[in-house]
């Protein structure tokens, strides 16, 4: 009798979620019942999981419910209560967050290896942001939760991560895309690696919404050569690369006393230089004059030196000989042709 009286039926089961990041959270039965009648509520964002005698009975979606054999119809058998026996009953009532979980985080805790089209075996790193929701409450209760009376995504997001850069490497290594590919299309790479991703979710529950690849970074010296390698695009052809860099000079050297002079002497040293390599190359590539064949013809001479113009106008400049306009026009021909 006294343990009777002890015991508290309970009339109205709820969830209101006062922490944050809980998944799965078990109502405190102890030794009470559920007062036959009784009253569920599962807020929007939620789902509820009946657990009699370790065997699941119902699986409710938001709503409010009487609990009574019309909404529990599997506990007429376990109770007895297609007899009329309308008493209190004890089950466990596990609450779920259903709604997303957004903003968490994922990255590569040690370098991945994967062969890479251009360079050979590749270390690299990588990170970003998912975002999920338990999905099957059924199914993430007897998968992952189980009877813990709380469960949170932090219990959860270590297993996560760990399928999340498993699945990532064997993607990205078995794709066959480059990694410059790769790193300039970084949301097909999300999209590939997500749907690899959907089945691994599905399997415990969850529904992976989104996932977003955020960066991808080689290790320093692989960086360095690819760096060494866009700067030797970017100069392509050494005739036009030091045209314009004569260009880019041009207005600093007019800015400072005597710089046109020194101006002169560059421009001549550098198309110099790619006049030099030029011919270096097509020497290079001419196959060799066979014995008593005539000789090439001699290349054309070079054009006049501009650095020489330029001194002869200033000098005929400063003998009062012609104009300042005049002085201007002419060394405005003469770089006009140099890098024109």
């Amino acid at each position: 009798m006294m343990s009777f009286i002890k015991k508290q039926f309970i009339d109205i089961l709820e969830w209101q979620e006062q922490e944050d990041g809980v998944l799965a959270w078990r109502y405190p039965m102890q030794d009470n019942e559920i007062q036959y009648g009784g009253s569920l509520t599962v807020r929007e964002s939620q789902a509820a999981v009946f657990i009699n005698e370790g065997k699941i009975a119902d699986v409710f979606e938001p709503g409010m419910y009487k609990l009574t054999t019309q909404t529990l119809p599997v506990l007429t058998y376990l109770k007895n209560w297609d007899k009329l026996f309308e008493s209190p009953f004890k089950s466990d009532v596990h609450f779920f967050s259903t709604r997303l979980q957004l903003g968490r985080k994922w990255g590569t805790a040690q370098p991945l290896t994967i062969r890479d089209q251009d360079f050979g075996m590749v270390r690299l790193r990588a990170f970003g942001v998912y975002s999920y929701r338990v999905a099957d409450p059924r199914l993430f209760f007897t998968e992952v939760s189980g009877t813990r009376d709380s469960y949170s995504r932090d219990d959860l997001e270590l297993q996560l991560r760990n399928q999340v850069v498993a699945t990532m490497s064997s993607v990205l290594g078995g794709s066959g895309v480059p990694f410059l590919d790769m790193a300039g299309n970084q949301g097909l790479m999300a999209d590939k690696i997500r749907e690899a991703l959907l089945p691994v979710f599905q399997r415990l529950g969850l529904e992976l919404d989104s996932f977003a690849v955020e960066n991808i970074s080689l290790p320093e010296e692989l960086q360095k050569a690819i760096d060494k390698r866009i700067a030797m695009g970017m100069a392509g052809d050494l005739n036009q690369y030091t045209r314009y860099q004569a260009a880019e000079s041009i207005p600093l050297a007019a800015q400072n006393e005597g710089g046109i002079a020194g101006l002169g002497a560059g421009l001549a040293a550098g198309v110099g230089v790619g006049q030099l390599m030029g011919q270096a190359m097509q020497q290079a590539v001419q196959p060799e004059a066979a014995p008593g064949a005539p000789a090439a013809p001699a290349a054309a001479p070079a054009a006049d030196n501009p650095q020489a113009k330029l001194a002869q106008l200033k000098g005929l400049l400063d003998q009062g000989l012609i104009t300042q306009a005049d002085y201007d026009a002419a060394k405005a021909d003469v770089l006009k042709k140099l890098v024109g």
